[in-house]
């Protein structure tokens, strides 16, 4: 059996456009992340869904529920899809997180792999929730169509592990606002495959 799941990142928000860490604050999206997601949820790029998990913080959930509406399903919300704890981070701009911590955002970006962030989370933890929570879901939707909406990182976790890409890498990934990702799980020979990584065709 194969199982499709297309993985998303929420639409756009204020504090993605001032360049803040979002983290596990509960921003909302935009005026412009709304049509963000109304886009996708019209050019949806598989023709039938069969289950819909998000994030349960509301710039995922408000993103998963216009798809839902299009396919008419409920929506399955769960914490370990939340993005990455930023801990003390959270809700700072970049310049202000230097200041008190300098270079601080050179390091998370050039050695995302040995970052420690003060009360918050590392990329290997967020990678152990994030594949938790995805293998749970592909045990539970096995051979069917699945969508998941969460974040940039946690979504970058994801796709580091399947594709097996050390996190020193890991910013490699683009992950733009409402991008999806589209994977297969194949449970014969037990193997993820890749098929679009950060498209966002919908939004053209």
């Amino acid at each position: 059996m194969v199982t499709k799941i297309v993985l998303i990142r929420h639409g756009r928000t204020a504090w993605n456009i001032e360049g803040r860490f979002q983290g596990q604050s509960d921003t909302k999206l935009l005026t412009e992340g709304v049509a963000q997601a109304k886009l996708l949820a019209e050019k949806f790029p598989l023709n039938n869904l069969d289950a819909l998990y998000s994030s349960d913080l509301q710039r995922a959930k408000c993103t998963a529920e216009l798809i839902a509406d299009k396919f008419n399903l409920s929506l399955q919300l769960t914490e370990d899809l939340r993005e990455m704890n930023f801990g003390q981070w959270e809700g700072i701009l970049f310049d202000k997180i230097n200041e008190r911590w300098p270079g601080a955002i050179k390091h998370f970006f050039d050695n995302p792999d040995s970052i420690k962030i003060p009360d918050g989370e590392n990329f290997q933890q967020v990678q152990n929730r994030g594949m938790r929570v995805l293998r749970k879901i592909i045990q539970e939707n096995s051979g069917r169509n699945v969508a998941i909406v969460a974040h940039g990182a946690i979504n970058r976790a994801i796709l580091s592990c399947v594709t097996h890409i050390p996190f020193e890498y890991i910013w490699s990934v683009g992950q733009s606002n409402t991008a999806y990702n589209i994977l297969s799980y194949d449970d014969e020979y037990k193997k993820f495959y890749i098929h679009t990584i950060n498209n966002t065709s919908h939004l053209m």
